[in-house]
């Protein structure tokens, strides 16, 4: 593999291209393996950002791609339509929370985002209220790498101050600081609940993840927080936004983290593990009102992605949500969950940790320090594990079907790292 010309020339996420972070060049994966060009096996923490639930090279994932494109692997959506598309809004539709009636595909979790904020922004013009056009979210948050997704993430992990000017400025309260276990009290909402009543006038929409937030720093947060939310966006008349690429089909142990709550949203934005990460796929899901309310007196939807329900994306889409709901997932999810707590927890008195907290299909371990990315995913190649941390996190959100002892081994590795430190 031409490493060299890779290095030139090709520009990978975060990174400069002056002093770039190193690559591994991978040959192949199956199952719960990376495997290098060099034959060095990685058992793989991260489900390639969170997506490949399934693992690998699943033959039955290979076989809907393949049988997909014996008959059209893409076609225009504008005009058009055809079964898997149909198929894969039907499957949505049965396992999100009731009342989502509506479907929008989009190509990517961002641009999902970015379909959700205009659908929030039509309807208030449908209403006849045009100044409500400001979103409220909260500290902590990460929807995305596109302008408008960028607008609601946190601002300092966001990068606002290099687009100043660019990024519309929006609403920020108080990231949510009541534990996921702990007990709830209406205190901790207090910031979001002053600026909505504050703010109400001006806002189409609350946008948040539920639960879990993901790449803004992996807190995970109550559910009394999502349920007051929800009822303040009643109370002050602005919609909810939820965003669920990372946190949807089975990882924080329910299909869907709202259920946490017990909240549907206005909107809901998926993807990530829709496809089992196989294509590049997502939808925005919407009420009946909202979705009705745009489109009454002739009103029309101004989005359409190029790529919007791509046939081969949905087919394998709609294979990956058999799979996970055929193959006992919560009982997978339950169990990473019982093992990463029982590996995990017992670092959290180290003298370099500050926080250990796990939820379904997902650990972390927060350093006090930021880590030096590149020398400990070094580290961890050595040790044969794939674990990509960030600022200060190293954590682990493997595929499902990943065995007892590749999810210890990810443990140990993570052990060894942070006692090396």
């Amino acid at each position: 593999m031409d490493l060299s010309f890779d290095k030139e020339h090709i520009w990978h996420p975060y990174t400069s291209m002056v002093n770039p972070l190193p690559v591994f060049p991978v040959a192949s994966a199956e199952g719960c393996e990376i495997i290098l060009e060099d034959g060095r096996r990685l058992i793989d923490g991260m489900a390639s950002w969170w997506c490949a639930i399934h693992g690998y090279n699943a033959p039955e994932l290979n076989e809907a791609i393949i049988n997909q494109t014996k008959s059209v692997a893409h076609v225009m959506f504008g005009g058009l339509t055809h079964q898997p598309a149909i198929d894969l809004a039907k499957k949505l539709l049965n396992i999100t929370p009731k009342g989502l009636e509506r479907v929008f595909f989009s190509d990517s979790g961002s641009v999902s985002v970015e379909v959700a904020i205009k659908m929030a922004i039509q309807y208030w013009q449908a209403k006849n209220k045009p100044e409500k056009k400001q979103l409220i979210t909260i500290r902590g948050g990460y929807h995305g790498d596109t302008i408008g997704a960028m607008s609601v993430c946190d601002p300092v992990t966001g990068m606002h101050h290099l687009f100043k000017g660019v990024v519309n400025e929006n609403i920020f309260a108080d990231k949510p600081v009541c534990r996921f276990d702990k007990e709830w009290d209406d205190k901790y909402i207090y910031d979001l609940e002053v600026k909505i009543k504050r703010h109400h006038q001006d806002l189409a929409a609350l946008i948040l993840e539920p639960i879990v937030q993901g790449a803004g720093g992996m807190w995970f947060y109550s559910p009394g927080y999502l349920k007051r939310a929800k009822e303040l966006c009643e109370e002050y008349e602005l919609l909810l936004i939820v965003d669920e690429i990372a946190t949807g089909f089975g990882r924080t142990g329910k299909m869907f983290a709202s259920e946490w709550a017990e909240i549907t949203p206005d909107i809901m934005c998926v993807g990530k593990a829709m496809t089992g990460g196989y294509m590049s796929l997502a939808a925005t899901l919407a009420t009946e009102e909202v979705a009705d309310t745009i489109s009454k007196d002739g009103g029309v939807f101004m989005h359409g992605p190029t790529f919007m329900g791509n046939p081969l994306a949905c087919a394998v889409a709609n294979k990956s949500i058999e799979l996970l709901l055929e193959g006992d997932w919560q009982k997978k999810v339950q169990n990473i969950e019982n093992i990463l707590k029982e590996g995990l927890l017992a670092i959290k008195d180290a003298s370099s940790v500050r926080d250990v907290r796990i939820l379904g299909a997902i650990g972390v371990v927060e350093m006090k320090e930021q880590v030096d990315m590149a020398n400990l995913q070094q580290k961890f190649v050595e040790l044969g594990v794939w674990i990509r941390p960030f600022g200060k996190l190293i954590y682990l959100m493997p595929p499902y079907v990943i065995s007892d002892n590749q999810l210890n081994k990810l443990i140990c590795a993570i052990k060894e790292v942070v006692s090396f430190k």
